[in-house]
């Protein structure tokens, strides 16, 4: 018997998101659309290190991503 994939939602800058397969951070940015460069995560208000986005995506997580901006 073949378990079927529960599906993950997560919150990101503010959107709900449900994906119906297990995906790591690097990978949800991908499908997202959002750059891997220039840019920080935030994972229920914690820094998350660039070091960790080939981990799994937690279900519920709350994910905000900064970029950089330039002023003067």
């Amino acid at each position: 018997m073949t378990a079927t994939p529960t599906p993950v939602g997560v919150t990101v800058n503010g959107e709900d998101h449900m994906f119906a397969d297990q995906l790591t951070v690097r990978e949800l940015l991908e499908r997202l659309g959002l750059p891997d460069r220039g840019v920080a995560l935030a994972v229920d208000g914690a820094v998350f290190p660039k070091s960790r986005w080939d981990e799994p995506v937690g279900r519920g997580w709350d994910i905000e991503v900064l970029t950089a901006v330039q002023g003067g």
